[in-house]
Order: structure tokens, then sequence, then C-alpha cells
């Protein structure tokens, strides 16, 4: 799937080609401004994989669309040691992957949606620590029971900027936890050192423009400052400055208390009486992960900073955009940007706090809204941290970090600017005060040249394709699901039960059969695969071509032996919850078949020389019509009404089908007069003779009578009155919605 934005930025279409055609394991990186944020939802919004994302803190999680890593994985409390020596959690404060998997407590839905995942994304991953992501691979792999793949053979796109603010750690935690790591850093997780990610860095900057403030940057970042880069900045080293109330600088500090105090005191100097704007909170939203202020104080020309992105197509305002209060008219509030002559109405924005769940009937992750949090997308812009000021972007700051900038700092603060010309700095930078972590640095020399990212790409495209054809003969999941429908007879109650497990233990041990076929074609496979370019992948394709034909014989077969008893069980009494377990049990074999079907596809591109990228972008598009397709007719299921009589057609079928009432009674285990009833329901639309429900001379017997008493409006008491116990009440009102048939088809003529 081809990039539609910005074509010239080919590193982040290669990005996109790893993420939806392989399996690489991947880290992306840019310096600010580069578009991380963008390709999450690029990927998000086009991929077919079946994703979550996650990152290490609330306000991370609800900014980036999805959920917390803790939250997601039910993670404990207390830092991990990727240690199988039991004593380690005496004090609660450490886990084990003994201790974690004795008590993690997952429920079943929660299992199926780890089983299903296919890609997960980790935003923010500069604050992630080592330790937590080796407590993720320990549950992935244990849960999707793939003890020897990394993650449970989950794809990792890692996303982030690790020259931003680094992990948190205790002193005391790390004392312990050095044992075992040599940084708290994503990268030197245990389960990274065998199988590092592809380190891949956007490099397109649409923040700054100036060649030399670009320059500047870079040398911060990779610990290379000259003392000319001091020098330029230093230009700026404005001490006490204040800015008028028309320029729309914002200070950047590192304290919170300061940041607010500043705020705060800006904010009392305006004249007029203020208004507080409270959030709307519905649902389920953890206090520690609100967006906005709770609360939000404003008055008239204050000044204001945007904290969300425009959704629409103007595009008006970004994150971080400065504007100031031009005038608050009762419930209405308006702002105006520097240099504009017009005002915005602000209108209120909703953050969603969402938690994910697997839909079997669609094959895919959802996201349910499980809390929304709705409120102004601004917060006071005097002052912000440094920390806070992540992911933003200023046109104008004062840099107000005097002696106390961590590593990292420098950079974020004086990344946020889009130039130099607004740069303001309280304090002058020293050369101790910009320091890279070196192992980021060393991390860093992983990166490969753009080349020979290209060279990988094939090559893991076809790594992706060889796990493909090999999976498509995996049999796990179908075995599985009718295990599941097995056992489930013990507790389910189903009409003819012993018939039903009968029925279902033939077709366990069919699928169970077909599952150790499937295990020695895929070893063949294995052997085959590694010398089949030699000729031409003839013989591959050959093989394959074969393999999915009796397969697909096969599936056809199970998914017809499944309708079949679908629609033997459906006309029963109290059948409905059973059916709909075996309908979705169908699924099964029919996504089988698709990726039988694509295994050709793939085979027969190989033969004729089409490249891995167009195979895979083929195969891509094919899937994506089919989630397409099955998306559509699960929406006409849900919104399509019940029809009304069902269960009257079901038994007027079994009566063209040749079966008599009493048979049909039967097989539906209703009473005789129920299914006479049903009958008669058709004989004034015309599709049930009268004489199939009542003898003939009753019919004549019942007109004349009715003929006879002349009343205004026919009724059966009057009827049933005159003729007697010879003649019963389903007789006489199949007789009078006979007549009513008479009399509409005498009017259309």
């Amino acid at each position: 799937m081809a990039f539609s934005g910005d074509s010239s930025n080919h590193l982040f279409q290669l990005a996109v080609r790893f993420v939806n055609q392989t399996n690489r394991h991947i880290f992306l990186t840019g310096k600010a401004g580069t578009g991380k944020t963008t390709f999450l939802k690029y990927i998000r919004d086009n991929t077919f994989k079946k994703l979550a994302i996650v990152a290490p803190t609330g306000v991370a999680a609800i900014n980036a669309g999805g959920v917390t890593l803790h939250s997601f994985f039910q993670l404990p409390h207390g830092s991990f040691l990727p240690v199988q020596q039991t004593g380690w959690n005496s004090n609660n404060s450490f886990n084990t992957p003994h201790t974690l998997l004795k008590n993690l407590r997952l429920n079943n839905d929660k299992k199926v949606l780890l089983q299903e995942l296919e890609l997960l994304i980790v935003d923010e991953v500069s604050m992630l620590r080592a330790d937590l992501l080796d407590e993720i691979d320990c549950i992935l792999r244990h849960v999707r029971k793939k003890q020897f793949e990394p993650f449970g053979g989950v794809q990792m796109l890692y996303i982030g900027d690790l020259f931003q603010l680094p992990p948190v750690v205790k002193n005391e935690e790390w004392e312990i936890l050095r044992q075992q790591y040599r940084s708290p850093f994503f990268f030197d997780a245990q389960a990274l050192q065998q199988n590092p990610p592809l380190y891949l860095e956007l490099k397109k900057i649409y923040r700054q423009h100036e060649q030399e403030f670009i320059s500047v940057l870079n040398n911060i970042r990779n610990n290379k400052t000259t003392q000319a880069d001091l020098d330029l900045l230093n230009k700026h080293y404005l001490p006490g400055y204040e800015s008028s109330g028309t320029e729309s600088y914002i200070t950047l500090t590192t304290h919170n208390a300061k940041a607010d105090t500043i705020n705060q005191v800006q904010l009392e100097k305006l004249a007029g009486d203020g208004i507080e704007c409270k959030a709307e909170i519905t649902g389920d939203f953890n206090e520690r992960a609100y967006p906005a202020d709770l609360i939000l104080q404003l008055k008239e020309r204050a000044q204001v900073m945007f904290i969300k992105n425009d959704k629409g197509e103007s595009r008006r305002f970004y994150n971080g955009k400065i504007a100031t209060i031009s005038r608050i008219a009762g419930e209405e509030i308006y702002i105006r940007f520097e240099g504009d002559e017009h005002d915005m109405l602000l209108e209120k924005e909703t953050w969603r706090n969402i938690r994910y769940q697997y839909n079997q009937e669609e094959d895919s992750i959802e996201e349910d809204e499980v809390g929304a949090f709705k409120q102004y997308p601004i917060r006071l812009a005097w002052a912000i941290t440094i920390h806070k000021s992540q992911g933003l972007t200023f046109d104008k700051a004062i840099v107000d970090a005097g002696a106390s900038f961590a590593p990292g700092q420098v950079y974020v603060a004086l990344s946020r600017l889009t130039s130099l010309a607004g740069l303001v700095l309280y304090s002058r930078i020293q050369p101790s005060s910009i320091h890279t972590d070196e192992r980021v640095i060393e991390f860093t020399r992983l990166e490969k040249e753009e080349d020979q990212l290209a060279q990988e790409l094939q090559q893991q495209q076809k790594i992706f394709i060889t796990r493909s054809l090999v999976q498509t003969f995996d049999w796990l999941k179908l075995a599985e699901g009718m295990e599941m429908l097995y056992e489930s007879y013990e507790t389910r109650q189903v009409p003819d039960k012993n018939h039903c497990v009968l029925w279902a233990k033939a077709l366990l041990d069919t699928v169970l059969k077909q599952q150790e076929m499937a295990g020695k074609f895929s070893r063949q496979l294995e052997q085959l695969l590694p010398n089949a370019m030699q000729d031409g992948y003839q013989f591959l394709h050959q093989r394959v071509s074969a393999g999915s034909t009796y397969f697909l014989q096969a599936m056809d077969e199970m998914e017809t032996s499944i309708k079949n008893h679908i629609a033997e069980i459906k006309v029963k009494p109290k059948a409905k919850k059973y059916v709909a377990a075996l309908q979705q049990l169908n699924l099964l074999p029919q996504r089988k078949k698709q990726q039988l079907n694509q295994a050709v596809q793939i085979t027969e591109g190989l033969v004729k020389g089409v490249n891995t990228s167009e195979i895979l972008e083929l195969v891509e598009q094919k899937r994506t019509e089919v989630i397409n397709r099955e998306q559509k007719e699960t929406m006409e299921k849900k919104t399509a009404k019940p029809q009304k009589g069902d269960s009257n057609r079901i038994s007027l079928q079994l009566f063209r089908e040749g079966k008599s009432i009493t048979e049909i009674a039967a097989i539906r285990e209703l009473a005789p007069s129920t299914v006479e009833s049903h009958l008669v329901s058709f004989i004034k639309t015309g599709e049930v003779d009268v004489k199939d429900v009542v003898p003939e001379h009753k019919v004549a017997l019942i007109l004349q009578t009715v003929e006879e008493l002349n009343l205004p409006t026919p009724a059966s008491s009057p009827v049933k009155e005159k003729l007697g116990e010879d003649f019963s009440w389903i007789e006489i009102k199949a007789v009078l919605s006979y007549r009513e048939w008479l009399q509409v088809s005498k009017a259309a003529d």
C-alpha cells in the first residue's frame, strides 16, 4: 500500500512497507517535527494487521489513541527481574517470570485478544523501561504458547525519540536492576539482545527550515556541540526579558510549580472577571490520564495554547499553537491568532478512553469506548514545563532552565521552536548542560543507509512470504475451534443433544486428521523453501497448488457439514444460541479458504517473476477487500430487522418438502396445532392451499355457513357455535383466511 501523503518522503514509505509487508520488529524514530505521530496515525488507518496501540503513561496513551501498557497487559506494580530464582519478591517491589505468571489474571476475552494480536505499537518508547518490556515479552510468549519467539510472534513497532527525556527509575530500584540491565532504556531489554529492532529514522523535518538551526540541533543530539554552536545559541541570552502582550511568547521551565505560578500571576494581572470551564467526564477515565485541565480558568486577553491538532480540513491550529482569548460572550469563547484579523469560535474536543477487544465475527481487533473527557483543547500558555512540551511546536519561546538542565532537556526545549528567531534564553547554555547518554549514541549506530534498508526490506519480504505460506497450513485455530465446540456440550443445552454430540465428534476427528496432514505438508514446505528459487519456484507452486486444492475441498466439506447441521437444528426450539455458535465456527473454514487461495496467488506471482513488493501489495489489497466485505456484511446483518413470522416460514419450508403436520411438529418439538396455525397464516397469501389443511367437504360447509350468517365481519365464534364440535377452531380460521384470499384474487382480476 503506497503512502498517499508526501511522496518525496521515501523513508516514510519504506517504513510503511516494513510494517505492512514484513514481520520485522522496528524502532521508528526521528528528530522533533519529522512526522512520527503522523506515521502512527497512518499505520493505524492503513494496515490490515490486527493491532493495538500502547504507551507508558496515561496521557501519552490517550494522545496516541491507545491504552497504557499496564492496563493492556494487566501488569502488576513493581519492577521486573528476568531471572528464574525465587526469593526476589519478598518485599513485593520486584516481580520475576515465576511470580508474574503465577499471579497473572487474564480473562478469556483478554487471552483471545493477545492471541489474535499481530502488531503492537508502543508510542513514546523513550519513557519505556527495559524491565517492563521484558515483562511484556514474558506475558506474550506465555499466553500465545510460543516460548521461543520474541513477544510470542507479535510484530513490535516502537515509536519515539531517545534524545528526549529518559525513562524514570528510582535509585534503590536501579541498584538491583543494574545487575540484569546495562541501562534502563528499552533497547537494553533482554528480549532485544538477540533480536534488536530495525533502526529506522525519519529524516525530513517539517518543523524547522533554517539549516543553521537544524545543524545546531543535530550536534546537540549527537554530543558534537561546538563552541560556535554555543555562541550562536547564547546570542539569544536576554535575562529577565518580558514580552509584550502581543508577542505570544511561552516560557519553558523545569518544574510544574514554576509554570503554574507564572500562569496564575499572568492571569490575575488581566482585568475583569474570569470564567471556569469544567470538563465533562463520562464513563471510566482515570484522573492521571486527563489530557487537559479538569477546571480551565480563562479571561479575555489570556494567552492560551492548543493541546490538540485541528481535525478539520482547514487545519486552523496544531498542538502547541499560541492564541489569545479575544472575547467571551456568555458560553461562547472566541480566540485570535497572532497576525489574524478575525476571531475563531472555540469548540470543545473529546478524548476517548478505549479498551481493545477481539471481534471473532469480523476477525478484527476493535476499539470499545469506555469513557470520554470533553473540554476545550487549550491550556494557559504563558508557561509550560519542558517535559510537557514534548511533541509541541512553538514559534516563540523563553527557555528558563537555569543550571538545572537534565540530560535531554536542552534538546527538547530548543527543538520545540520553528526557528532561532523566536528563541529567548534566561540563562546561558553551558557545555556541561548538553549531554546525551552515550548508550543512546551507541544504539543509534544500528542505523543503516537507505540503500541497505531497501535490501533488507526485500529480504524481510521474502521471509514474510515464506512464513505466510507455512502459516497457511497451520490448522491449530480450526482444531481449537472444533475442540471448544465439542467440549461445550457438557454444559450447553441443545435440542437432540446426543445427535449433536455425535455430529461434532465426527467433524472434530476429521479436522484433527486434517491437522496432522497439514503439519506434514508444512514441514515439507519448510524444506522446499530455502532452495525454491533454483527452478523458478515451479515445484513450490505445484506443491502449494496441489495442497491448496486438497484442503480447499476439505474446507468446502466442513463448511457444508456445518451449514447442513445449522439447517437441521434451527427449526427446533431453544436453538438460537447454539446456531449462533455454529455460525461463528463456520467462519474458520471460510477464512482458511481465503488463506489457501492467497498462498496460490503468492507462488504464482513468484513463478511469474513478480517482485515481492508487488506480490505483497496484491495480497494486502485482496485481504483488505475481504475485510471490507465482511464488515459490510456484518453491518447489514446488524441493521437488518428480524423478519416477522420466521418461525412460521420454517414450518412452511418443511411442509413444502413433503412433511406432514405431525412430522413437522415432531421435528420442531411443537404441538401439531401450532404448526397448523403457522400454515394457516400462508393461506391468505396463496402460498398454502386450504385443502392441504382442511378436508374439501368441510371447506364447502364452512363457506356456506359464513354466507348464511351474513355477518358484517366474518368471525370464528359464530361459525363454530353453529357448526359444533365436528369442526375445529383452526379449520374455521383456515377457511376464513381462504375466503379472504378469494376476495382479494377476484378484486385483482
